[in-house]
């Protein structure tokens, strides 16, 4: 039986895994239903199955010989979006909702993992599958890690992907090298001398400081950093002042900071304080800077990706390889492929000739056809990785 007659075989299985997952999503790093169900599938499989950790992740090992061990890492978490698709599978969970294709992810990560039990002649070595929760914001994968998931065994290659809404059903997309930014979120309060609206001077008016903060920001981007490079400053939140007739004593800036090269990093973060600072100053405020960093660049190895692009020429056609995609959103599976080398992919998941609905928003859904690519693309990446017989 050929790779695509195999997943054929679980089609209806995955499309139900996805809609279940879709129907019944979870935020956060509390995720009981959709893990209890991911443990329940590994143990029918035979794998050696590990929960809570990081609250609701689930790990299953399964061990075929001696050989390299490869981690497939899935991410299980919902968002806090109304859902607003007239769909039979649509969330029955107010306010939360699937809307980045982790129902997806957990789904094809389920199938391969039956796919590779069912076939163990075809493979040798440690097959790691690792369903993540809290990628969306609550730092699953730093958790997970602290918590040991990347030991007993330790992998020597990772491989992720992800259901992607800009690329066309058919559509792979396999780049070497960084392919998701590096994410700061950032807080600045400038704290003033409030009073009467109609008597500015006798205030430090912070609306005025932080309006000049927010316009010397841009410049960051524009004027600090090499047009040959990428990074993004965004102010995503202003919030000061009750009333039309009052000065203010405090507004609060928020935003985000976006990266692949640490010396670009570097550069725009020190701009950015001194910036913060001296425009506080001139202005006789005080402006306090809080800096969280999120997570770092998600960058694929140059070896292991070549060899992935390989395999989609071979099971999907050299028409569907699409290189070059980059995004400065972020991803925490970055964590990972910085311990181990891997590759991140971007599946296409949006019917050709429809309206692309971008990730994040409550009319967004998969082309289910994707589901199927995504699975055999996974099932013979992981075959090539772990065949009989390759000097690794």
């Amino acid at each position: 039986m050929g790779l695509h007659e195999e997943v054929q075989t679980l089609v209806p299985q995955l499309i139900a895994w996805r809609r279940d997952f879709h129907r019944h999503p979870e935020i956060g790093l509390d995720l009981p239903r959709s893990a209890g169900i991911i443990a329940g599938v590994l143990r029918t499989l035979e794998y050696e199955v590990a929960e809570h950790i990081a609250r609701s992740g689930v790990v299953g090992v399964l061990r075929n010989g001696e050989g390299p061990v490869v981690m497939v890492r899935a991410d299980m978490d919902a968002l806090p979006i109304q859902e607003e698709n007239d769909v039979p599978y649509a969330s029955v969970e107010a306010g939360v909702m699937h809307a980045c294709g982790h129902d997806g992810h957990m789904a094809i990560g389920l199938a391969v993992a039956t796919l590779m039990a069912q076939t163990r002649e075809q493979w040798r070595g440690t097959l790691k599958m690792v369903f993540q929760p809290g990628e969306e914001g609550f730092n699953g994968a730093e958790i997970m890690m602290a918590e040991g998931v990347l030991e007993n065994p330790r992998p020597d290659c990772v491989l992720a992907l992800h259901l992607w809404s800009t690329l066309t059903t058919g559509k792979v997309a396999v780049t070497p090298g960084p392919v998701m930014a590096s994410a700061e979120a950032w807080r600045v309060t400038v704290t003033g001398q409030g009073g009467h609206a109609a008597q500015p001077d006798r205030t430090v008016d912070p609306v005025v400081t932080a309006a000049l903060i927010v316009t010397a920001l841009q410049t960051i981007v524009s004027r600090n950093v090499s047009p040959l490079e990428t990074a993004v400053v965004t102010v995503g939140r202003i919030a000061g002042g009750d009333a039309f007739n009052v000065i203010p004593d405090q507004v609060i800036l928020e935003g985000t900071i976006r990266t692949y090269d640490p010396l670009v990093r570097e550069t725009v973060l020190q701009r950015f304080r001194e910036i913060v600072a001296g425009t506080a100053a001139l202005m006789g405020a005080n402006a306090t800077l809080d800096l969280h960093a999120m997570t770092p660049a998600l960058v694929n190895d140059e070896t292991i990706t070549r060899e992935v692009q390989d395999v989609v020429r071979k099971t999907q056609g050299d028409e569907a390889l699409e290189l070059g995609l980059r995004t400065m959103g972020s991803e925490d599976a970055a964590f990972f492929l910085q311990e181990a080398p891997g590759c991140y992919v971007f599946v296409g998941a949006t019917s050709p000739g429809k309206i692309m609905t971008p990730h994040h928003n409550p009319h967004f859904d998969l082309d289910e056809e994707a589901l199927v690519i995504g699975t055999s693309l996974l099932l013979a990446a992981l075959r090539h990785f772990m065949a009989f017989g390759r000097e690794d």
